[in-house]
């Protein structure tokens, strides 16, 4: 992918939701980690070859499409101990700044909205390649990942536990597996 000609791949590309994947996973009862993902997002991508920064990312995550394989902690998650969904349905990213790293990785800040409650988030991005599809569309492929502190966006809902700690961990480690398809 090093001899990927950046600048040929410089245009808007919409984000191929059914090949694409925005994940999370958080340690539960501190021993083990539960991983889930948003099965409805859509976003937009702009890239510019020539000067990445220049490059922008905008995506807005359907909060009642959270799966983590439980009905019941997926109907927990949704409520108003956690992302109330009935007030918020939304989780939106819009980007503030792009910066190429060197070789294929990039690093994209932007404003993470969840509750109301909009802080910056920085996500470390590996570009993964880019290639025509057999539909003949034009794909580039992205692979990020991020740590938030879920207090910082008023996600506080916890448990002790007997032994000492707590049911859900203050840290969530996010993940992005992105396809997008340039627009015609």
């Amino acid at each position: 992918m090093a001899n990927t000609d950046l600048t040929a791949l410089t245009g808007d590309y919409t984000i191929d939701p059914s090949h694409s994947t925005i994940g999370f996973t958080v340690r539960h009862a501190m021993v083990t980690n539960v991983k889930g993902a948003f099965d409805e997002f859509s976003g937009s991508l702009h890239l510019d070859g020539s000067d990445p920064s220049a490059s922008t990312a905008s995506i807005d995550v359907k909060m009642d499409s959270i799966n983590t394989g439980s009905a019941d902690r997926d109907g927990h998650l949704k409520s108003a101990d956690f992302f109330k969904i009935e007030e918020f349905p939304t989780m939106t990213f819009r980007s503030t700044k792009a910066e190429a790293l060197g070789d294929e990785d990039y690093r994209i800040t932007g404003d993470l909205t969840i509750l109301g409650t909009t802080k910056p988030l920085t996500i470390d991005l590996e570009f993964n390649g880019a290639a025509k599809d057999p539909m003949g569309n034009e794909r580039v492929g992205f692979e990020g990942k991020a740590e938030i502190k879920r207090s910082d966006w008023g996600l506080t809902w916890n448990a002790a536990l007997e032994t000492g700690g707590v049911l859900v961990s203050e840290k969530i480690k996010l993940t992005f597996d992105i396809s997008a398809i340039k627009n015609a």
